[in-house]
């Protein structure tokens, strides 16, 4: 019997989950391999209409080739936005009175990590919530370990 009127976010909610659970979008040890590269949105914002257009193009291209029995990765991550990052927590900062040179380097970079762990999520949030099907176990950041060495090589 349905529902008399349709409640999106406990049928989205039940169907993620489904989603997740049923490994859909991890890769398996199958051969042909197709593999894309989210190119990582940083941490400081929300998606805008651009972000939503490149997943939404890299989302049909990955579900393409998973139907067509490809073995799919579509490699999720977060950029860090150094300079972003850093005059967004600056601003903090302000708010309160506080200029980043007092506090030291140490105290500074531990508020910026303290700060990606409140404020980080929000857009794999709502990737999440647009059904995107990127391999989220594998969601890397920029300044994990093991890639860091690989960012400060490149900047």
């Amino acid at each position: 019997m349905l529902e008399k009127s349709y409640q999106s976010q406990k049928v989205e909610k039940r169907l993620d989950e489904m989603w997740e659970s049923s490994g859909a979008f991890s890769v398996g040890q199958r051969s042909d391999p197709w593999t894309v590269m989210m190119p990582p949105p940083n941490i400081t914002g929300s998606l805008h209409m651009g972000h939503a257009l490149n997943m939404t193009l890299q989302d049909i291209l990955s579900r393409y080739f998973r139907m067509r029995g490809r073995d799919t990765l579509w490699q999720p991550g977060m950029d860090h936005a150094g300079i972003a990052t850093q005059m967004v927590v600056e601003r903090q900062l302000s708010e309160k009175g506080i200029d980043r040179r007092t506090l030291g380097r140490d105290e500074f970079v531990k508020r910026v990590w303290t700060w990606k762990e409140e404020s980080g999520g929000t857009i794999v949030r709502q990737l999440r919530r647009l059904g995107a099907s990127p391999d989220w176990e594998r969601e890397r950041f920029t300044l994990d370990e093991g890639l860091s060495d690989a960012v400060r090589t490149v900047f």
